[in-house]
């Protein structure tokens, strides 16, 4: 895993505060972060996630730092890699900060 428990990395803040094993869904977690956060931090989450998305990190470090950190997921149940999940959840941030 290239990065560990660093509580600098915005990546891990996020994934770690948002997808955390207490929600009940991934889709009301993410709502609830929406909901939450002004526009601002929304746009700056789709500038760092789409960095790390971008990153030279292979597809393989990729998917299992997001697993890693996002411990409320089950990614199988999902149908995606944590890779795809978590661009489908970059697409619905574009979403959100265009209703904001």
């Amino acid at each position: 895993m290239f990065v560990k428990h660093n509580p600098e990395d915005p990546v891990f803040q996020f994934l770690t505060g948002t997808f955390h094993q207490d929600i009940d869904s991934t889709e009301e977690a993410l709502q609830e972060f929406v909901t939450e956060e002004n526009k601002e931090y929304l746009e700056s989450a789709i500038v760092f996630l789409t960095e790390f998305m971008n990153s030279e990190h292979s597809g393989h470090e990729k998917n299992e730092y997001i697993q890693h950190c996002a411990d409320g997921l089950y990614f199988p149940a999902l149908g995606l890699t944590p890779i795809q999940w978590l661009k489908t959840v970059v697409e619905q941030l574009k979403e959100a900060v265009k209703t904001k």
